[in-house]
Parts: C-alpha cells; sequence; structure tokens
C-alpha cells in the first residue's frame, strides 16, 4: 500500500469534519432536535463531531484493508470478501457501542449493549464502513493506474534515449573515419596542418564521444564544436572553403540536439563548390538553422548519406513531430539543409 501522505490525511479530517458540521447545523435547523431533558443543543452536536472524527480515525485502518485486499487471485476472492465483512461488522458494533456509552453518559442514562446489538443498531455504521472502503479501492486502483502510466513513461524515455545513444554511437564512427580519411591525405603534404588537424580531432572525440552528456545543448555550444571541425576541414581544404556563420543573439541560448550540424556541414562540404553558409534565426517562435551551399543541389548520395538519415531519426526520437528536416534544391542553385525546432 502507498502510504497515505499528509495532504490526504487532511482532506479525510477535512471531509469528516464537513460531515458533522452539515449534521450540526441540520439539527440547528430542526426544532425537533433539542430540548431533551433540559440539554443544550452543544450535547448533540458534540456527538456528531465524535462519530465523524472516531470515523476519520478509521478511515485510515479501512484504507489499509482495502489496499491488503485488492489485486488477489481469483481463487481467494470469496474468502477476503468474507474477511473484509466480518472486520466491517466488528468495526461496525465497536464503533456503535462506543458511541452509546458516549451517549449514554451524556444524557444520563443507562444501555443494555447486548440488547442494542440485538437490534441491529449498528448497520448505519457497518453502510459508512463499506462507503469508506469502497473509497479506499478506488483510490488504489487510481494510485496503480498513476504508478503503470509513470512506469510507462520512464520506459518510452529509456527506450528513446537508448535509441539516441545507439544514432550517436552510429555517427561517432563514420565522424572519425571521415576526419582520419582527411588527415591521411595530408600525412606527406601537409604535416604541420596534420598536427593541428590532429589536435583539433582530440577535442571533438573528447565532446563527441562523452557518454555521459546530455542529448541536447544550447546552440552556443553546438556552434562552438561546428567551428572546431570547421578548422579541421579548412585545413584540409586549405584556400578552397568560405564559411559563414550568422546567428541572431536570440538562438543562442535555445537547446538543439546535441552533434546535429556537423554531419549536415560534413555533407554540404563533400557537395559544394567551397562555399557554405550557416545561419539560425527564429520564426514565427521556432528557431530555424539553415545550411546552404552552392553545389549542383541535392544527389541521391546526398540525400541518403549516414549523416542525413540520421539526423532525421535524431529529430523525430527527441521531439516526436514537433521538428523537421529538409533537404532540397534550391532555384538559384546550390542544396539547402533546414532543421526547424519548435
Amino acid at each position: 500500500m502507498t502510504s497515505l501522505s499528509r495532504r490526504e490525511l487532511l482532506l479525510i479530517f477535512f471531509f469528516w469534519t464537513s460531515l458533522a458540521v452539515l449534521s450540526s447545523v441540520n439539527r440547528l435547523l430542526d426544532p425537533r432536535g433539542f430540548g431533551f431533558h433540559g440539554l443544550s443543543p452543544a450535547v448533540p452536536i458534540t456527538l456528531e463531531f465524535a462519530e465523524s472524527w472516531l470515523w476519520a480515525a478509521l478511515t485510515p485502518f479501512v484504507f489499509w484493508l482495502s489496499s491488503r485486499f485488492s489485486g488477489e487471485r481469483p481463487r481467494w476472492i470469496l474468502a477476503h470478501s468474507a474477511a473484509l465483512l466480518a472486520i466491517g461488522l466488528a468495526i461496525s458494533i465497536i464503533v456503535y457501542l462506543v458511541l452509546s456509552v458516549v451517549r449514554a453518559a451524556m444524557f444520563g442514562t443507562s444501555i443494555s449493549l447486548l440488547r442494542e446489538i440485538g437490534r441491529f443498531r449498528f448497520v448505519n455504521h457497518f453502510l459508512v464502513y463499506l462507503a469508506v472502503l469502497t473509497a479506499g479501492f478506488a483510490r488504489e486502483f487510481f494510485l496503480r493506474d498513476q504508478a503503470q502510466k509513470e512506469n510507462a513513461a520512464r520506459l518510452q524515455a529509456q527506450l528513446a534515449d537508448a535509441r539516441l545513444d545507439a544514432l550517436r554511437m552510429q555517427l561517432n564512427p563514420h565522424f572519425l573515419f571521415n576526419t582520419l580519411h582527411a588527415i591521411a591525405a595530408l600525412v606527406e603534404r601537409d604535416p604541420v596542418g596534420v598536427r593541428r588537424m590532429i589536435a583539433r580531432l582530440s577535442e571533438l572525440l573528447r565532446l563527441a564521444m562523452d557518454s555521459d552528456a546530455e542529448h541536447e545543448v544550447t546552440l552556443r555550444e553546438e556552434l562552438e564544436f561546428l567551428r572546431r571541425y570547421i578548422e579541421i576541414m579548412e585545413i584540409r581544404f586549405r584556400d578552397q572553403l568560405r564559411v559563414s556563420i550568422r546567428a541572431d543573439d536570440d538562438t543562442l541560448d535555445e537547446r538543439v540536439p546535441r552533434l546535429i550540424l556537423q554531419p549536415i556541414v560534413e555533407n554540404a562540404f563533400e557537395h559544394a563548390n567551397g562555399v557554405v553558409e550557416i545561419d539560425a534565426h527564429k520564426r514565427d517562435g521556432a528557431i530555424v538553422i539553415s545550411v546552404v551551399d552552392n553545389g549542383p543541389g541535392v544527389t541521391p548520395d546526398s540525400a541518403e548519406g549516414v549523416g542525413i538519415t540520421n539526423t532525421r531519426a535524431r529529430l523525430a526520437a527527441l521531439y516526436d513531430g514537433a521538428a523537421s528536416f529538409t533537404l532540397k534544391t534550391r532555384p538559384e542553385g546550390g542544396a539547402l539543409a533546414e532543421i526547424i525546432i519548435g
């Protein structure tokens, strides 16, 4: 059983106190309710509060019973139902006897407890017990349903994290292979540049392969990573690349998928004629990141590469339809890759 919270205990006390208040008001408005033996209205009102607060004290125990006997196997249902009814009868009799003793003391009368039980005057309390027990079952089923939903949500989140990690691990070897290939091509003709590329590559790998890193970073951090990658490519292509990066100030603190731009820019480098433009701005509250090149446009090879396929899958897994990725040929020439998040 999930133990009753402080809020639930307060609600139980408030509920039973409210019933006592309503019953007391009803007695005050009923002219037949007082006048016995010259007693003041305080006596029956006190009895109303005594009965309500007695049930308030018993409610947590009845809730415990509903939790203890809920969700059992079918073969135990009859036995447990009989046990709950027997316990309910015992509680009802005890409540009735306690209130009878209090009533007799306040009114100055005597009672025969066995005769009172024989008249089955405790039945009203038994009905109250059944109502409280039903509320306990309802609470238990509600809590179990909430727990199942939370477990399902947690499992879904774990599955999404596992998928994103798998996508990132797929991207890292692809990125590493391509960069090492670029380094190998320059070993003999530019050893100084190779040393710089290796230094930058070590920095990039430390960031790219951090297994504890979050799936999202600020655009500012993503662009900083991208600039290090561009330094490597500028060494590889020497003076053949012209790369520009523009980002509006109100986009820099927005969160984007980690390492989302590198494969797109890499794809642009492979198919461009030396010019790549990267831009980030807001459009209708969404962040729009575009990568434009001056190459021949979109080809089957550029549209179905590992990096592009990976990008689509990561956006779908992270944002569940709230982000999009398009890759198309521009009317004026070249390719446009556009990410929209939000």
